[in-house]
């Protein structure tokens, strides 16, 4: 967190412009991210999305803060940098709709759920766990959200760098709605591939049918602005 103010950007700016530039050359939707955006004074910690005309689809600022302090393993504090996003993130493309999260995000079912409530079948979080977290609940976590709410949960995380002052857990990774890992990388910079089936999905969904199941008269997750 002490390079966020050094490497911050405002948006558009830089980073952005590359991503844009890349999305249209491609011809591809670029989940890009997350860079240190600089706004009005507060830093945020933020996803990009551009199609491919190159246009900005969305940008997703992380909504929870980084706070813990696990006694002798991580001290870590993104609020002493980092200011909150106060919304969620969705974009549509002619296969699916898409919800953005960012690392720490992962870790609230809320949010997932109010995204499978809007229509989401695949959610994408780009993160870096750490050494702790990482092989404790990296994998945990994505198969949670992708079995809870019947959708596709793809992570993105950096590669492993040893020699850096924050060491990411890497292993990016794809889970199906049976919570199934179909495609996982190692520590080491890679690229790997997985197809969305949303037949399978929708199979998924009628074989146990639990979002229409739910006992709305009971219980409820609701977005609030």
């Amino acid at each position: 967190t002490q390079y966020f103010k050094e490497y911050a950007e405002k948006i558009p700016g830089e980073s952005t412009q590359k991503l844009s530039e890349v999305a249209k050359e491609c011809s591809i939707y670029l989940v890009g991210g997350s860079i240190p955006e600089e706004d009005g004074g507060k830093l945020y910690n933020t996803c990009t999305v551009f199609g491919p005309d190159g246009a900005m689809l969305a940008k997703h600022r992380k909504v929870h803060l980084f706070d813990i302090d696990i006694p002798g393993k991580i001290q870590f504090r993104e609020s002493e940098t980092l200011s909150p996003g106060n919304s969620f993130s969705v974009f549509d493309t002619p296969y699916c709709k898409v919800g953005l999260g960012i690392c720490y995000d992962i870790r609230f079912a809320e949010m997932a759920q109010i995204y499978g409530q809007q229509g989401c079948q695949l959610l994408i979080y780009p993160g870096a766990f750490n050494l702790t977290t990482g092989p404790a609940h990296w994998e945990l976590l994505q198969r949670g959200r992708a079995v809870d709410n019947q959708v596709y949960v793809a992570t993105v995380s950096p590669a492993r760098d040893e020699k850096a002052s924050y060491v990411a857990w890497g292993h990016s990774t794809v889970v199906n709605p049976w919570g199934e890992v179909i495609a996982k990388a190692g520590a080491e910079e890679t690229v790997i591939y997985a197809d969305i089936d949303l037949k399978k999905l929708e199979e998924i969904r009628q074989q146990i049918p639990i979002l229409s199941q739910k006992r709305c008269d009971l219980y409820g997750t609701e977005m609030k602005k």
